[in-house]
């Protein structure tokens, strides 16, 4: 079954079950991961889902301490349509399961003042969903109308790209340029004007400021990338189109935080069947004739099985499940991917509330050129960087002691390069990052706030999750021609492997990484349906 609408506009039916069952072994138990063994149980396969932590849901973790509570990884979920597809495949209920709450403004913006500007005193803009809404903050926020007018036909320019995207790029494998025109079918006038649409060759801020060239509002929008840990400076056009996907389905809040996510999603893995073995690390992908055979652990125990669905990091699959391998030597050979950013994390219980801070908050550099420079091109840490601030306590006061907050606070930084050494290094960043709020967001008294204090680096995001360099987000999106393609799911090279997570196709974030799990085993499925399965 192949999709070819978006997940927001198409109704779902349960899944059918196949009359030919393989044993798929799902290595890693990321939110892809756990979303690809849920499809594949939901249509009738048997599944063994291993991870080597002693929990499922990678990034997705929970950190608790003295009464506060933190999600480790992401905290922002936008399109859960997608995930609602997942429940739906097994005839269930995502209500059922889980308990969200929209988020409007979506952010709140914090600027500093500066010449280019052309403001004397920090200035504040929240994002919000309805776009009349927006205009009308917007020229309150400018005085004038102009800057809104931008705002509204960028986003219908984000709008269409989302539907070339729906119609090229989303549910089903896709590894280059040459996928998508298989999708399209034969050349057609209709095709070629869906791919000049995606203005190949531009980038994404350059499309932003086309529209939208005051320089606090177009740093807003450049941080629509920032889902997929990439420069807007280097990314292609086509990732504008986030800006619609969110503004369409909206920002939400799982009560019990982004933990909530992968628990609802082990839950119902564990009811259709699927057996989970955390502190299970999987060394190698064993492989004979063209095909996986199986798996073997870190103990020593081979698996046998007839697929691999694999959740880590795509270069680091090929690079070391599968050294030695002639698919390792020739995908190394043509790799030509880059890690994306990595960052640093701090975890804050406060004893107080700044009131002035919603759910989700960015504290912007004062140029982001130069801040991007640093981190994607210099490979340094930026002397000025933005700060995004998550502050859930708003939304759900038992996050932290009655009048506390559970303060989480990322920073993007190069992934990680040789000579970086962030135990040296973390002590003055976080100087660095906690003036930074005290300036420019008007948090004063911050670090005498502050009862409980633990942080996560790139070094311990490289060891932790078992990542590219430290990457949070896999591979980043650079290429204004062809960055938004990632490795496809179902892997051409190698009978039976198939690829999901922020490091394969369609790339970072938790809807897209919750959609490449389902189009792995939605590949797989199609792949035994069609006889390529004995």
């Amino acid at each position: 079954m192949i999709a070819t609408q978006s997940a927001a506009n198409e109704p779902f039916a349960p899944a059918e079950k196949t009359s030919n069952p393989q044993h798929v072994v799902v290595v890693g138990g990321g939110l892809a991961g756990l979303s690809s063994a849920c499809v594949l149980a939901a249509r009738g396969h048997k599944v063994t889902l291993c991870d080597k932590n002693d929990w499922v849901g990678g990034k997705a973790a929970v950190h608790q301490t003295e009464g506060y509570r933190f999600d480790m990884g992401p905290t922002i979920l936008t399109l859960p349509s997608v995930l609602k597809r997942v429940f739906t495949e097994a005839g269930r209920k995502m209500e059922d399961y889980l308990e969200l709450v929209a988020l409007d403004p979506q952010w709140r913006c914090f600027f500093e003042a500066t010449p280019q500007s052309g403001t004397t005193e920090n200035t504040v803009l929240d994002l919000v969903a309805d776009v009349d809404q927006m205009k009308r903050h917007l020229r309150d926020f400018t005085g004038g109308d102009s800057t809104g007018q931008g705002y509204e036909s960028f986003i219908e320019r984000s709008k269409q790209l989302h539907g070339v995207s729906d119609r090229f790029f989303f549910w089903r494998s896709i590894g280059g340029l040459a996928d998508t025109m298989e999708v399209g079918g034969a050349f057609s006038a209709a095709v070629l004007k869906d791919v000049l649409s995606l203005k190949m060759g531009r980038s994404v801020a350059s499309i932003v400021r086309s529209h939208v060239p005051e320089h606090r509002v177009s740093q807003m929008m450049d941080h629509f990338t920032q889902y997929v840990g990439s420069s807007p400076y280097a990314s292609p056009a086509v990732l504008c189109s986030i800006a619609h996907m969110q503004t369409e389905e909206g920002i939400w809040y799982p009560i019990g935080g982004t933990r909530a996510v992968p628990e609802a999603l082990s839950k119902l893995a564990g009811e259709l069947g699927v057996d989970i073995r955390t502190g299970t690390d999987i060394l190698r992908i064993e492989t004979g004739g063209g095909s996986v055979s199986g798996v073997t652990t870190a103990g020593g125990e081979t698996i046998a099985c007839d697929a691999v669905v694999s959740n880590c990091d795509a270069v680091r699959t090929y690079r070391e499940l599968l050294s030695g391998t002639p698919e390792s030597t020739k995908f190394e050979k043509s790799n030509r991917y880059e890690a994306a950013c990595s960052g640093v994390v701090l975890y804050l219980g406060l004893n107080r509330r700044y009131e002035q801070l919603l759910h989700h908050n960015f504290v912007f550099s004062k140029d982001p050129e130069e801040e991007f420079d640093y981190i994607y091109k210099k490979g340094q840490p930026a002397p000025d960087p933005t700060a995004y601030v998550c502050a859930p306590a708003i939304s759900e006061p038992e996050v932290a002691p009655d009048g506390c907050e559970s303060l989480y606070i990322l920073v993007h930084t190069p992934y990680l390069r040789p000579g970086h050494d962030w135990k040296a290094m973390l002590p003055g960043y976080r100087d660095v990052i906690l003036d930074k709020l005290e300036r420019t967001a008007g948090m004063e008294g911050l670090r005498d706030a502050i009862v409980t204090e633990d942080s996560l680096t790139p070094e311990g995001i490289h060891n932790r999750y078992r990542v590219l360099n430290g990457a949070i987000y896999g591979l980043a999106s650079h290429g204004k021609f062809t960055g938004a393609f990632k490795p496809g799911n179902r892997r051409k090279d190698l009978h039976g492997l198939y690829l999901a997570g922020g490091a394969a196709h369609p790339g970072p974030g938790m809807p897209m990484v919750l959609m490449s799990g389902w189009i792995a085993a939605d590949s797989l499925d199609q792949d035994v349906t069609n006889g390529k399965f004995a």
